[in-house]
């Protein structure tokens, strides 16, 4: 028997999620967590009490989640994500997988705007090691264009400059976040691709044919915003008849629905708040139907 505080692997709700192998070979569980909310709603919210942070990720752990998305820059007010995750979390699982992004420079706003040239990314990484308490990283992500929507430009000279830390060991797979189909191929030309985090969700559905790309090719497609917010929020209106009959909530139905979608999909819904992490974490337990999958597509 199991309880709220003590699920086996295979009963608890991130398990049921079902697995991916990054890279072909690091088992996660399909649903996860994102970090960038333990400081702030926000990167201009209020800050949040570190502890709720520190016992939102203990909780995600309790709950099956052994893929955590964190970056250097999700930070707010001396509140930083990578050391709520060490305190919480160290000495670290060995099935536990910390994705960490890197790419983004803070601009003169205070928001992470600006982009780092190639030569600046070793010390992005080494703040991420430094930080999360660990000597290589499982899995790093070029994150293209800050704060904007996917760009077109060459990220070659950049993703190189990841690829050596890669052959020095620092990380163990590598990722592009916020790109387009041709900026991951030219990745792909210079090193292996674990994975894609890019915006997607049942409303946004943008990126279908990379993801199909994605699926086809083992990469893990990583959802960002999986739950709405940035500039593509979703309209609970136009799922209702869905929550309704599962007696589910928005954010439940768009996270089932993502799971659904295809298993090279993850999400890594984020939250600074213990009963918005179980809510999210239910989804795993809701099996959509052709009636609900059909309610979604219009």
């Amino acid at each position: 028997m199991t309880t709220d505080n003590a699920y086996s692997d295979s009963a608890s709700p991130a398990a049921l999620s079902g697995n991916f192998l990054l890279g072909g070979e690091l088992p996660v569980h399909r649903l996860g967590f994102g970090a960038m909310r333990l400081p702030a709603g926000t990167f201009q919210g209020a800050v949040r009490d570190p502890e709720t942070g520190i016992a939102v990720l203990r909780r995600a752990v309790e709950l099956g989640v052994d893929h955590i998305d964190t970056a250097w820059f999700y930070r707010r007010g001396g509140v930083v994500a990578n050391e709520l995750i060490r305190t919480a979390l160290a000495p670290y699982k060995e099935d536990l997988v910390i994705a960490a992004k890197v790419g983004p420079l803070f601009g003169s706003d205070g928001l992470p705007t600006d982009q780092a040239g190639p030569e600046q990314l070793r010390g992005l990484v080494e703040d991420n090691l430094r930080t999360l308490g660990v000597d290589r990283l499982d899995l790093v992500y070029l994150r293209v264009g800050g704060m904007t929507a996917p760009g077109g430009e060459s990220i070659a000279t950049r993703f190189a400059a990841l690829a050596q830390l890669r052959e020095e060991g620092l990380i163990r797979h590598l990722g592009v976040s916020n790109v387009k189909a041709a900026q991951l191929a030219e990745a792909r030309e210079i090193a292996p691709v674990a994975a894609v985090q890019n915006s997607f969700h049942v409303q946004d559905q943008g990126d279908a044919k990379l993801l199909a790309e994605c699926e086809k090719a083992g990469i893990a497609f990583v959802s960002f915003f999986p739950l709405g917010g940035g500039y593509r929020p979703i309209d609970p209106t136009r799922i209702a008849q869905v929550m309704a009959r599962h007696q589910a909530t928005s954010a439940q139905v768009a996270l089932a629905w993502l799971l659904a979608k295809s298993p090279a999909l993850l999400a890594i819904p984020g939250t600074g708040s213990l009963d918005h992490l179980e809510e999210n974490m239910g989804a795993s337990h809701i099996r959509l139907t052709p009636q609900d999958h059909a309610t979604l597509a219009d």
